[in-house]
């Protein structure tokens, strides 16, 4: 235990901040990315005051980002910080010397080579089975930039072309994005650098809507619509969140779903009903991360996605997540869907688009690689294949019976969402645990209790077995995921004698 508390307070950055991670008993890698995340607010009202498009050059701008950006992840991570940067040079020097052919394939096997070299040294260096504030997080934003580019251009995008190094260094390391993202498209960030994002955001708009092109020349800077609301309201609902975190989520932890006592002692529902609770009050972390990144974006001009159907200005191009999505969905891909949203769109343009068999397999796999090498990973992603699959067989076969009136879509809503729920609690769980050891325990207790059948067996047996029949009915693959899911059980089943 006294390792465990000693972990929570270790970091390879700045012990500055080591009072105040003392004083109020927070981790001092999470109190330094908060620190650093609040100095980006404030920097990125700053960035757009007094450095914007019509104050200040393009190149010093640059500058200003990569040079914030830089001391963000210094004060984060200390040294490891250069894994960041010899991995953007070495991908710049892949995009600069490589034909366009073979370019994407490059820069992919590159960033997630070094991606993955790097994940496995983090378990040496955090304790093991510890979810820390790593140099591994931006090393996974800058693997997506790195690599949407690279594809950009093998796909002869004509907005894509191989940049100068002062904006590719830029695009990867700028201080609003360097150390929780979102990935986001490099033409856009260099348009928004040079003035032109929000005039080119409209001119597309009104293209789109086949109103013509608005008057005026491309290049020239434009006051950004308001964004004072979309700030405010965005950091008002990381107040939210910080308040739940506190009050809510420290008074729900994750790893009391696998405490001895509790498997022991508390009975089926009530494990299940904590799971859930838990599960749902791990969220907001997230929710609180993101959408912390996505104010200091907007509070700097940038993610102008154009005007709403009410003619209101819409700040959500780089939008991370959609919370009334997530905690309404209503099947398992809604829920992915609307999670991490940019990652999504990430996966869908290198893998799910390209893949010549299973898009949907090879996407899960490709995103478990990029996450770590905790094997919580696998057995989240490597279980979401049938159950993603099994979902949408069932939204495709059954659905419209339940179309005929509203009070019958209501009841298919309420059924299909609960049966969302208790996948997410089956599926997520070991994303959360993330080592072997408490992902047994969680798998063998929800399946039984030493062997033995109840209640709680019924439940994983039967959701394994409605999954797998649904792809073998519906799907013309569904003896792969068959098998993918079959060996997931198998190798739990292993433990439990």
């Amino acid at each position: 235990m006294g390792d465990r508390v000693d972990a929570a307070f270790k970091t390879t950055g700045s012990k500055l901040l080591l009072p105040v991670s003392e004083f109020f008993g927070f981790p001092l890698d999470q109190v330094n990315f908060l620190a650093c995340q609040v100095f980006a607010l404030a920097a990125a009202f700053w960035f757009r005051l007094y450095l914007g498009p019509r104050h200040a050059s393009p190149l010093l701008r640059h500058a200003v980002a990569i040079l914030f950006g830089v001391a963000f992840v210094i004060f984060c991570f200390g040294w490891y910080s250069v894994h960041i940067v010899i991995l953007v040079m070495l991908s710049y020097t892949v995009i600069i010397t490589s034909d366009i052919s073979n370019v994407h394939r490059y820069s992919l096997v590159l960033s997630m080579g070094y991606l993955t070299v790097c994940q496995i040294s983090r378990v040496f260096i955090y304790n093991y089975g510890i979810l820390s504030t790593d140099f591994s997080g931006p090393l996974m934003i800058v693997t997506q930039k790195i690599t949407t580019l690279a594809f950009q251009l093998h796909d002869g995008n004509p907005h894509a072309q191989r940049p100068a190094l002062v904006e590719y260094l830029s695009y990867n390391l700028n201080f609003l994005s360097v150390l929780v993202g979102p990935c986001s498209n490099y033409q856009d960030y260099v348009d928004f650098i040079e003035g032109r994002h929000i005039h080119r955001r409209l001119r597309q708009q009104a293209e789109g809507a086949g109103n013509g092109h608005l008057n005026g020349s491309d290049q020239r800077p434009m006051t950004p619509p308001s964004l004072q609301g979309a700030v405010c309201s965005k950091l008002l609902l990381c107040g939210g969140c910080m308040l739940f975190f506190l009050t809510v989520t420290r008074s729900l932890p994750i790893m009391h779903n696998v405490d001895p006592h509790f498997i022991s002692h508390a009975p089926f529902l009530t494990r299940l009903v904590y799971a859930f609770f838990s599960i749902q009050a791990a969220r907001p972390k997230f929710y609180f991360a993101w959408t912390l990144a996505d104010a200091i974006n907007n509070a700097a001009g940038y993610g102008f996605k154009g005007m709403d159907a009410n003619g209101k200005p819409s700040w959500d191009l780089i939008c991370n997540l959609n919370i009334w999505g997530i905690e309404t969905a209503t099947s398992f891909k809604t829920f992915i869907d609307n999670w991490n949203i940019q990652t999504g769109v990430w996966l869908k343009s290198v893998c799910y688009d390209r893949a010549p068999h299973h898009p949907m397999a090879m996407t899960f796999v490709l995103s478990a690689l990029w996450h770590g090498v905790y094997p919580g990973y696998y057995f989240t992603f490597i279980t979401a294949i049938p159950i993603t699959a099994a979902a949408r067989a069932v939204r495709r076969c059954v659905r419209h019976h339940f179309l005929c009136s509203r009070g019958v879509k209501l009841l298919y809503d309420i059924m299909t969402w609960a049966a969302t729920q208790l996948a997410i609690c089956y599926t997520v769980m070991p994303f959360l645990l993330l080592a072997v050891e408490p992902t047994v325990v969680y798998y063998r207790y929800a399946a039984g209790s030493a062997g033995t059948w109840s209640s709680a067996g019924i439940y994983v047996s039967c959701l394994d077995l409605i999954c797998c029949s649904l792809c073998l009915l519906f799907l013309p693959y569904g003896e792969i995921f068959l098998l993918l899911e079959l060996r997931v059980s198998l190798t739990l089943n292993q433990f439990y004698v």
